[in-house]
Parts: structure tokens; C-alpha cells; sequence
């Protein structure tokens, strides 16, 4: 076999991602979600009456079409199978409140053909549901199945707000307040959505399953235990539901810089008596107006800024490749990564008074919602710089002890919580209720961690704490070899992971697990020399191929071999052969998502993950076998 031009490929993505550096420091690559967001935000200026955003929406209006199928749905993902309802009853009412396209046009016709035959509005998920019912196309229920008066109960009772993952209850204040003031608001160019629902006498249809009873009657057996009358309970909950947004709001008016929670805290002030023209709501609105990115000429509201990750991966990849800390690109990377480490006390302090602020966060904005991999993330970033700068030494004394203390008692770490980890979560009437308020260890924040600390750290690999991830790790591997990813889509990059992280911190490669887990991943090989995993494995929870295979899983699946492996067999060669002729490929497979988000009703597209994980395989391959 010829040699691989590896050092070629290398250099070229070098010169990309120093080409595409910000002035700040920063990489601003799009956090794509498909189109739920643009839905949202034209329905959100619509109902607010903004009345200066036309250009805006008619972009908007653009980019859903331009993702409408043939069949009048619109998908999650490429193989999603059919369309997806709820999706297509959000791009239908958007297009339909911009007030550009009557209900007679072609394709808006396609569009309510199967919202109907695929169930009607009323089929919808409870995401969905909640937007409708707040922009007043659909009654809100007689009794929420969760009380506002959940706020109110101590840490020590089982189910309580602190309970829930902080991505869970950003977004359960505002509905909690929406739910119970059964909050509804038409405008003059409201559509009429009525012709959706296929049984008009199930529009308050819910469909709340029976477990749903238990928990509520827990719930309700709590809030009898505590002092007060019910109408003083009742207000005081609300009052700390109100709290709870406010005092979170980033400096750029949003909540928790989310769009989903910043979007339902708007509708929630709103029912709570301020104006709209109130400057909470203004700038809440202008916050999220700042998060639009532009993808393919054409205008996208991203649910949030990637920056701080993009910035420390792509910052620690380039080094990797060999560019030197002391590059001014690796410079300007680092400061900006040292101005975004956080000050401030978060929610992750609940349940870990022992911690310290010294992590990062996700987004160019946040400043008091950190987790897991973006600390990691970031203190890969500056490792080089710690021995001789001292303001790098303290940010990584921070971090590093903030880290520590984060760690699960069952030995690894999850998101953004210590020991949050709920059995009742089975129970909600909510969708993927586990994905969105439950947040326990993964085998993907987990693996990167230790990553982390064995190839960034002198931590010993026989001190207690490696010792005690090391071992939920083993535990949880599934019987075909993989490991399941919380974030990443899925196997693969669960599997990734686990195997980095388990070699760094000195697990061998002829180890069982290793061996099982590189048996699977060369099993699953496309003849094309790459691989590719479905969105679907989210939701079917085992491995489905994609039958085509993707840059990002390629250098994920790599990475594995590479760091297990002693010479490059054939499964190694080809797979960096389908590397470096596919590095500029442009098709659906590049805008293939690789991560997964809220409750899985939306799909994440890194535009930066084409560039920085082949990066790092390639010099991974090139470090070690050239």
C-alpha cells in the first residue's frame, strides 16, 4: 500500500482552524439543531408583536423549507424513518404565524397531510404540547401532573426541584409557572391550528399514563408536611419559581444562555403581569437574537453558543497536531479560555458544598452553569502553559480541585451534578424524561475524564480516585463491547471514550474489556475503510449503523484502535485512507448529527467536530506509527 500523505491532511485542517479563529480568541463554528429553534423564535416574535424582525423571519421562514421533505415532514435527522410529528406541527405553525404562506400553499398542504396521518396535533410530544398551549392552539390541562408547589420541598424529601438535573429545571420553572396560571396568549395573526387535531373532543388530551398518579400523590403527601396555609404555600412557590429564572439570567439577558429556557421564562414573566416591553423580556429577546449564526446564507437560531467548547478542543487538537503553546493562535485560544473560567457559586453547589467555582462552561455567555467536559476540556488547553505562567497555574489549581470534588459516589461523573441519579425518573408522563431531568454518571464524561487525568496529570493510576471511575467503567460496558454515550450519538462515542480513557490511566490493551470493545468496533466497519452510527441508537438504545460513514465517527472509531493497537493493521489504514479523501467531502453525512441534547426531540450538528476529531486521530497515527 502506498503511504498515506498523513501530514498533508494534518496541515490542512491546521490551516483551517487558524484561518477560521475570531478576533477574540475563539472558534464561533455553528451549534446547528435543525430547525426547532427557527420555529420557535418566529413564533415567539410573532406572538411578542416585534414588529422590526421581518428580515429576520423571512430567513427563517427560508431555512425550514429549505429542510421540508418531500412528503411535507420535516426530520430530526437524514434516516429518521418517515418524519417526525411533533417537529412538522412546529414548522407548519411557524411557517403558518409569519404570516408568508396561507394554509392553501403547496406545501404547507403536504405539511397538514401528515401532521393527520400520522395522528394530529393531539399526538404530539408534551415539549410540543407546552408551546402550543402557551400560544393558545391547545388547553392546557385540568391539573399539571407536577405542582408549582414542588419548589417548595426540602433536599431531604426524595423527589424535589434539586433532584432534577439543572438541565431539567431551567426549563421546569417557567412551565411550572405557565402550568399553574394556565397561561395562554393569542395575537391578531394567531393561525387557527384547530383542522390539526384529528378527534376534536381530545384536544385537552394530554395522555398522562396511570404511573403518573404515584408520583403526584408523593408529591402532594410532601407539600402536606410542610407549614402553611395553602394559599401562602402556593405563593411562595411561586414566588421562588420566579426567583430561580431571575437570578440566573446570564449577561446577556438569557436564562442559563438556553433558548428553550429563555424562551418559556419570556411567556412565564409574561403571565406573571410584566409587560412586554418590560427590559427583562427585551433583553431576553435580544439575547437570544445575539445567538443567531448564518448557515448556508441563510439565517439559524442556534440553542446555544458552542464557543468555550469549540475554543478548548480545537485549542488542545492543534496542539496535538504539534503546533507549540506558545503559537500566538494557542495564545489568543487560552486567554479567552482564561476570561470564561467561572467566579460565581451554581447550582452544582447543592449537592456539593465541598467545590469551589474554577470550571467552564459550555457557551461564550455562562458564567455559573459549568460542567464536567468543558472543564476537562479547557484544562487540556492550557496544560502547557502552567509551569510557566502563574495565572494559568491558579485557573488550573481551580479547575482541577472543582473536579475532584465533582466526582459521583458511585466513582464517576456525570454532566453537570454530583449524585444525581433518580428511579422515580421513570415515572414522569414526559418523554425522554430520563435525558432531561435525570443526570447520572455516563461512560462518556466519565472515559474523557480520565483521559484527562492520566495523560494531563501525574495523578497516580492506583490513587482512589482513578481507581473507583476505572471500575464504573468495567461495570458498564455492554455485552457487545460498546458503551452507551449520553451526549455523543452513541456507541461509538461512548465506546471511544471508555477505551481512551481506561488506556490513559494504564489499562492495558490485552485487558478483556479493551479487547471486547476493539473487537466490536472493527466488527462494525464500513467496506468503504470508515464508520458511521444512526441517530436512531438514541432511541432504540443498541447499535444502528448508519449504511454510511461519517468523518467524526471514523476518527472517533480510529482513535480507539490507534491507542490500542501496536502496529496499524488493515482496519487502521483504511480507515485513515477514508480520512484523508474525505476531509474537504461536502454532503449530508458532513451535516450528520454527532450529538444529542434535551429529552432527544433535537439532534446537534458541531460544525467543529469534522475538523477537530480527525485532527486528533490523524495525529494520534502520525505520533505514533511514523
Amino acid at each position: 500500500m502506498a503511504r498515506i500523505p498523513v501530514n498533508q491532511g494534518i496541515q490542512g485542517i491546521i490551516d483551517k482552524l487558524k484561518n477560521d479563529q475570531t478576533f477574540d480568541g475563539s472558534w464561533d463554528y455553528p451549534f446547528e439543531t435543525g430547525v426547532l429553534t427557527d420555529a420557535y423564535m418566529i413564533v415567539l416574535l410573532r406572538n411578542l408583536e416585534i414588529e422590526d424582525k421581518e428580515e429576520l423571519i423571512q430567513g427563517l421562514t427560508s431555512r425550514i423549507l429549505s429542510r421540508q421533505e418531500d412528503n411535507g415532514a420535516w426530520k430530526l435527522f437524514h434516516d429518521e424513518p418517515n418524519g417526525n410529528l411533533a417537529l412538522s406541527v412546529e414548522s407548519y405553525y411557524a411557517l403558518l404565524y409569519s404570516g408568508y404562506f396561507p394554509k392553501t400553499d403547496t406545501r404547507l398542504r403536504a405539511a397538514r397531510n401528515f401532521i393527520l396521518a400520522n395522528g394530529g396535533m393531539e399526538k404530539v410530544n408534551i415539549y410540543t404540547k407546552i408551546m402550543l398551549a402557551i400560544t393558545g392552539q391547545y388547553k392546557w390541562p385540568t391539573m399539571f401532573p407536577v405542582p408549582v408547589e414542588m419548589m417548595l420541598l426540602p433536599l431531604s424529601f426524595p423527589i424535589n426541584f434539586y433532584q432534577i438535573s439543572v438541565y431539567g429545571r431551567t426549563n421546569l420553572a417557567p412551565i411550572l409557572i405557565l402550568a399553574e396560571n394556565k397561561f395562554s396568549k393569542k395575537t391578531a395573526l394567531s393561525p387557527d391550528l384547530s383542522d390539526l387535531f384529528t378527534n376534536r373532543a381530545e384536544e385537552e388530551n394530554w395522555e398522562f399514563p396511570a404511573e403518573w398518579r404515584s408520583l403526584f400523590s408523593t408529591i402532594e403527601e410532601g407539600i402536606k408536611n410542610l407549614i402553611g396555609l395553602p394559599s401562602q404555600l402556593h405563593s411562595m412557590a411561586m414566588e421562588r419559581a420566579k426567583s430561580y429564572m431571575l437570578d440566573r439570567i446570564e449577561p446577556d439577558g438569557t436564562f442559563y444562555s438556553y433558548f428553550s429556557s429563555t424562551f418559556l421564562m419570556v411567556f412565564a414573566l409574561l403571565s406573571l403581569g410584566y409587560s412586554r416591553n418590560d427590559t427583562l423580556i427585551s433583553n431576553a429577546l435580544d439575547g437570544l437574537i445575539s445567538m443567531k449564526t448564518t448557515i448556508h446564507g441563510l439565517p439559524h437560531m442556534q440553542y446555544t453558543t458552542a464557543n468555550v467548547w469549540n475554543t478548548s478542543l480545537i485549542s488542545t487538537a492543534l496542539q496535538l497536531a504539534g503546533v507549540p503553546s506558545d503559537d500566538p493562535v494557542i495564545q489568543k485560544a487560552n486567554r479567552y479560555l482564561l476570561d470564561r473560567q467561572h467566579h460565581k457559586f451554581g447550582d452544582w453547589a447543592v449537592h456539593n458544598p465541598n467545590g469551589r467555582p474554577g470550571s467552564w462552561g459550555f457557551s461564550d455567555v455562562n458564567t455559573m452553569n459549568p460542567d464536567i467536559d468543558d472543564t476537562t476540556a479547557s484544562l487540556r488547553s492550557i496544560a502547557e502553559q502552567v509551569s510557566i505562567n502563574s495565572d494559568f497555574r491558579g485557573a488550573w489549581d481551580r479547575g482541577l480541585f472543582w473536579l475532584f470534588t465533582m466526582q459521583n459516589d458511585d466513582g464517576g461523573w456525570a454532566s453537570f451534578e454530583k449524585n444525581i441519579k433518580n428511579p422515580w425518573i421513570s415515572f414522569l408522563p414526559i418523554e425522554k424524561a430520563e435525558f432531561m431531568f435525570s443526570d447520572p454518571t455516563s461512560a462518556d464524561l466519565t472515559g474523557r475524564t480520565l483521559e484527562f487525568l492520566g495523560n494531563y496529570t501525574n495523578l497516580s493510576q492506583n490513587q482512589r480516585t482513578v481507581k473507583q471511575a476505572v471500575k464504573w467503567i468495567l461495570n458498564n460496558q455492554k455485552k457487545d463491547g460498546s458503551w452507551y454515550s449520553r451526549w455523543g450519538i452513541c456507541y461509538i462515542n461512548g465506546t471511544w471514550a471508555a477505551v481512551t480513557g481506561l488506556a490513559a490511566v494504564g489499562t492495558r490493551a490485552t485487558h478483556p474489556s479493551i479487547q471486547s470493545a476493539v473487537r466490536w468496533i472493527k466488527s462494525i466497519q464500513n467496506s468503504d475503510g470508515g464508520w458511521g452510527e444512526s441517530c436512531l441508537s438514541d432511541s432504540q438504545k443498541e447499535y444502528v449503523p448508519l449504511g454510511a460513514s461519517t468523518l467524526t465517527d471514523t476518527a472517533w472509531a480510529l482513535d480507539i484502535l490507534i491507542t490500542t493497537e501496536e502496529q496499524p493493521g488493515e482496519e487502521i489504514q483504511k480507515g485513515i485512507a477514508y480520512l484523508l479523501r474525505s476531509i474537504e467531502k461536502e454532503d449530508w453525512t458532513t451535516d450528520y448529527p454527532k450529538g444529542q441534547a434535551m429529552a432527544a426531540t433535537f439532534y446537534i450538528h458541531y460544525h467543529s467536530y469534522r475538523y477537530i476529531f480527525p485532527l486528533i486521530a490523524l495525529a494520534h497515527y502520525h505520533n505514533k506509527f511514523e
